[in-house]
């Protein structure tokens, strides 16, 4: 096995954080005209472009790391699948309303934590986009946390659809706090996030919220990973950069 430079690292420390915002955001987007109010939908939609604005500029900084004369659209258009690495969560299908809230709550209070940390990088550039996503990252929070209340402690239907979303997301939570091999050799140098220090804080955040929303949390061991260590997706992510990626790869050369 070749041995990981640090600039390797630092380009797929930036890669991999821009594809969890673009792959949650481009499901996110799958939402426009079907939210429950256009209120909703603006919102999500407004959730959507922020990651999508956070994923580009961790694009341009790994294509600018790298130096082979890449753009972010290379980043985004024209990696195939087993170079993503999002993790899970991002990429599971929307069956429900619930599903979407609960996905957008539990990757908000994470990157709310992970985002905080970052603007204390080493690394300036990804201190400033650290600095710069939390503003965006805490509105996400704050929208996501009212909409679970809204429906944990509505109906007893909206109760019950929303918890079997969490019941059904929650196995994909835990890769979140893993680390890869580009993470633990930028931590040494604080360019990377200490990402098991986060885990306590977004329990408690989770906890805080599902408590006043009447939900429980899974009490389930047993957990979902792959993608971020390896770029083992799940069977739906074929279908996401097919249709995020066809209007690039048909028409070369289209810009943002």
């Amino acid at each position: 096995m070749t041995e990981l430079s640090r600039q390797d690292a630092l380009v797929q420390y930036a890669a991999q954080i821009g594809d969890n915002g673009l792959i949650i955001g481009h499901r996110m987007s799958e939402w426009c005209f079907r939210a429950p109010a256009i209120e909703m939908e603006m919102a999500l939609m407004n959730c959507a472009l922020d990651m999508i604005g956070q994923a580009r500029e961790l694009y341009s900084y790994a294509a600018k790391t790298q130096d082979k004369g890449k753009t972010e659209d290379d980043f985004a258009y024209l990696r195939d699948e087993q170079d993503f690495r999002n993790a899970l969560l991002t990429e599971i299908p929307d069956s429900d309303w619930g599903d979407a809230i609960v996905r957008l709550f539990f990757m908000s209070a994470y990157n709310k934590l992970f985002f905080a940390a970052l603007a204390n990088s080493s690394d300036s550039e990804l201190a400033a986009i650290g600095a710069k996503s939390l503003k965006e990252v805490t509105y996400h929070l704050r929208f996501s946390s009212e909409w679970l209340i809204r429906l944990g402690d509505g109906t007893e239907e909206s109760h019950d659809r929303v918890q079997k979303s969490i019941d059904s997301l929650w196995v994909y939570t835990s890769e979140l706090f893993t680390m890869t091999d580009a993470e633990n050799l930028l931590l040494a140098d604080g360019v990377s996030v200490d990402l098991p220090t986060l885990k306590a804080p977004w329990d408690q955040i989770v906890s805080d919220v599902l408590v006043q929303a009447t939900l429980t949390i899974p009490t389930s061991d047993w957990v979902q990973s792959g993608s971020k260590a390896d770029g083992r997706h799940t069977e739906h992510f074929g279908y996401i950069i097919s249709d995020m990626q066809y209007l690039q790869r048909r028409y070369p050369g289209c810009e943002w």
